[in-house]
């Protein structure tokens, strides 16, 4: 992993965290694929359709200015997290 994808990882993870309520969030990839992996109770109750536009609109700038070309997202509650995660 270069410096360029680093910076590009923290980037994407200082703006999820000041925008969304997240309790956890990992990033991995470089600007051709992000995955996003994002935890958090703000998705209680919420289909995976609105979980990703959640996640997706602190991103958008990034996403049109290409910065960012093709993003993986997935989103738990703290309790999935904990179910789908042992």
């Amino acid at each position: 992993m270069n410096n360029e994808e680093i910076t590009l990882q923290k980037e994407i993870t200082i703006i999820l965290e000041k925008k969304l309520n997240l309790k956890q969030i990992y990033v991995t990839g470089d600007s051709n694929h992000i995955k996003i992996i994002a935890v958090s109770n703000i998705f209680k109750n919420i289909s995976p359709v609105e979980r990703q536009k959640m996640i997706y609109k602190p991103l958008i700038s990034m996403i049109t200015n290409k910065k960012i070309h093709a993003v993986s997202i997935v989103s738990y509650t703290s309790n999935e997290w904990k179910i789908n995660n042992k």
